[in-house]
This record gives C-alpha cells, sequence and structure tokens, in this order.
C-alpha cells in the first residue's frame, strides 16, 4: 500500500492537452506569431501544389474538349538554308491517307497588311498577319467563335474576314458591330467575327483571316497552303504523323515540319512543374524557419517558467510528465500553424483558379502532408525544451524566483 501511495498520478490524453494549452494561453501574442510562421510555410507549400494541380486539372480539360489527335503540316527550310513552300496540292493529298477524317489549311497572304484605317502610318502594322482559309477550319482546331460568326460558302466569296483574339484586341475591336471594317492589303473587309483565343493553334490569335476565294480574288493569293490541319483516329496518330511529310510534299518530305499542338501545351505544363519544384523549396525554407522560431519560443518559455516548473516537480510531477507537458504545448503550436497554413493555401489556391477559371484542385495529400510535417517540426522543436525543462531539479528552480 505504501508503494502504490507514493506511486504518481498518471495523466490522461485530456490532461496532456490541457497542461499543454497553458503556455498558450497565457502568451497568446507569442504563440500566435510562431503559430504563424509555420502557417507560412505550409500555406506557401499547400498553394504551389494547389495551383500547380488547378493547372494541370485545366489542361487535361482543355486537351479533352480540343482532342489531342490535331496534327499540324508546315513548311520548313530548304537545303540551302531557305524557305521552303508547300504543293498547292498538300490539303488534298493529306485528305487520302486513311485514318485522316478531316483536313483543313490556312495560306499566308503575302504583302497583305491589315490596318483599323487608312491613315495608319505604314509601319505600324501590329504584328497582324492576312491569311486565306477554309470554311472548315474552325471544326477541325476547334476554335470558338467570340462574337459574330464564322465564315461560311456565302462570306467566304466576299471581303468579309474573321480577326483572331489578339488582332481585334490591337485593332481595337471589341464586339463585331454592323459595318465594322479593317483595311487588308489595300482593300475594305468587314469584320464578321472574332475568335476566342485558340489553344491549339496560337498562330491565328494575331491574324484577320478571310475566305479562300475572296483572297484569291480581291488580295492575290497564290492558293499555296502555309499550315495544314488534320484530325485523324486517336489510335492512328501517330502512324498518321509518320507519312505526313512524305505525302503532303513527295518531292522534298525532308522539308515538311510535323508538329502536334498538344504536345506544346504538355512541355509548357512540364516547365511550370518544374518551377513548382523550386517554390516547394521556399516553402519548405519557409517551414523550417517557423520550426526555428516554435523552438525558440519554447526555449524562452521554459526559462520564463523554471518556477512554474520547480513547483510542479515539488509537487510530485515526474520528469516524464514535464517533458510531456513541454512536448504537448510544442506539438499543440505547431498544429494551430499547420491547420492555419492547410486553410490558408486552399483558400490561395481556390481564389487563384477562380481568377483563372480554372478548376480549384487541392490534392488531399498536400494537406495532409502538410499538417503531418509541421507536427514533426514541432516534435523535434519542442524536444530540446522539454528535455532542459526535465532536467531542472525542483530547489534550482524555484531558488531562481
Amino acid at each position: 500500500m505504501a508503494a502504490d501511495a507514493l506511486r504518481p498520478a498518471r495523466m490522461r490524453p485530456r490532461d496532456v492537452i490541457k497542461v499543454g494549452a497553458v503556455g498558450l494561453r497565457t502568451r497568446p501574442t507569442r504563440a500566435f506569431l510562431s503559430a504563424l510562421g509555420i502557417a507560412i510555410g505550409i500555406a506557401a507549400m499547400v498553394a504551389v501544389v494547389g495551383i500547380s494541380s488547378s493547372s494541370r486539372a485545366d489542361l487535361d480539360r482543355a486537351l479533352a474538349s480540343l482532342g489531342t489527335n490535331l496534327l499540324t503540316v508546315s513548311p520548313g527550310t530548304t537545303m540551302a538554308g531557305g524557305q521552303a513552300r508547300l504543293p498547292v496540292e498538300a490539303e488534298a493529298m493529306v485528305g487520302r491517307i486513311g485514318p485522316v477524317k478531316s483536313v483543313s489549311a490556312i495560306g499566308h497572304v503575302d504583302g497583305a497588311k491589315v490596318y483599323r484605317t487608312g491613315k495608319v502610318p505604314a509601319a505600324e502594322t501590329k504584328g497582324i498577319a492576312a491569311y486565306a482559309a477554309r470554311v472548315d477550319l474552325r471544326a477541325a482546331i476547334g476554335a470558338e467563335v467570340r462574337s459574330g460568326t464564322w465564315l461560311n460558302a456565302a462570306t467566304a466569296a466576299y471581303p468579309a474576314t474573321v480577326l483572331g483574339a489578339t488582332a481585334a484586341e490591337r485593332l481595337g475591336i471589341g464586339q463585331v458591330r454592323p459595318g465594322t471594317q479593317v483595311l487588308i492589303g489595300g482593300e475594305w473587309f468587314t469584320v464578321v467575327g472574332i475568335l476566342a483565343p485558340a489553344p491549339l493553334a496560337p498562330e491565328l490569335d494575331a491574324a484577320a483571316l478571310v475566305g479562300w476565294p475572296a483572297a484569291e480574288s480581291e488580295l492575290g493569293f497564290d492558293g499555296r497552303p502555309t499550315t495544314v490541319y488534320t484530325r485523324s483516329e486517336e489510335s492512328r496518330v501517330e502512324s498518321v504523323r509518320s507519312v505526313l511529310g512524305a505525302t503532303a510534299n513527295p518531292e522534298a518530305p525532308n522539308e515538311v515540319e510535323v508538329s502536334r499542338p498538344s504536345d506544346a501545351l504538355a512541355a509548357k505544363q512540364a516547365a511550370g512543374e518544374a518551377f513548382t519544384g523550386l517554390l516547394l523549396g521556399l516553402g519548405a525554407v519557409a517551414l523550417l524557419v517557423g520550426g526555428v522560431g516554435v523552438a525558440n519560443t519554447m526555449v524562452i518559455s521554459v526559462l520564463e517558467r523554471r518556477a512554474e516548473i520547480g513547483l510542479r516537480r515539488s509537487l510530485g510531477a515526474t520528469r516524464g510528465q514535464i517533458r510531456t507537458q513541454f512536448l504537448a504545448e510544442s506539438l499543440l503550436l505547431s498544429a494551430l500553424g499547420g491547420t492555419g497554413g492547410a486553410l490558408l493555401g486552399t483558400a490561395v489556391t481556390a481564389g487563384y483558379a477562380l481568377y483563372q477559371g480554372w478548376p480549384a484542385v487541392v490534392p488531399p495529400w498536400a494537406v495532409l502532408g502538410g499538417v503531418a510535417a509541421t507536427l514533426a517540426i514541432g516534435a523535434l522543436a519542442g524536444l530540446y525544451p522539454a528535455i532542459r525543462a526535465s532536467r531542472l531539479a525542483p530547489t534550482e528552480a524555484l531558488a531562481t524566483t
């Protein structure tokens, strides 16, 4: 019975949390600033991962709607280093490939500059190019009309044009209105439509597109395509890609460039992921700095609370219970910072995704991993102060008051 009477009381988990929270309640400002350091690091890491995941989800959604089976054929360079040209029959020859489902093309109209009015200096072209376009071009590349209409069999034969998104912005035309005209190659063309940005054909964003017949009759277009767009069966894209060059220009297949626009979008995403790795490293540094702040706070807390430690020891608290108290306080401090940082990072991701028009995606592993990392850092940061507090002798601690 005597041995049982001297046995120290055991602390239940609820008691550990209550005792650990004492230091946070008595010093709220210091606790808040320490937790803020942890929160900034976790928020940065969660936001970086979330924004990267949201961007990737938006790319996947775009590729799902636009398709990855679009291939483009364009002229490369000659053996002498000059600019090659596709034959007039290139579009028709590509259409004869078995797995090809649809073919369309554009042709650059040489010397046809685009101006808003005839009073604009000739040198101020604003980088807008004029292209002849097939009527089925919009369906082939998956472009959307933002305002007005697309070219049809009737308007393609008359002086009518559809502007790319960038071209319309540079010309100061926000919406299609009756009577709006632009000067192309010295001839007036009526603006019948404005395209939305075309992810798979960015060369059209800064272009003025006119019908193929109208380009030949009004602008002296020679009928040669400069880019051929083709859609093929998804499972046969690579096989079609391997024969496109020789089919489009049998006499000089080495002077033909074949590309897959969706690959460029994927490469852009890959470059963004590399940058994401750098930002994650910066977030980890911020998290480490927050951990140092927690350790500093706990060391100071031990020094300031020597009297409390001595009193608890003299009343029967064991060294293990003192260690548990300060370790619990450090873990609570880190948990508060980690939870707040995870919520802040999720909010930042949602806000940025909403601003960009992306689906908001925050991987659960990023949130759970962030909180787990803060607990690990909190345990490491509080380990030394907890051990130091437990080693204080009751008489020594009380003698310093």
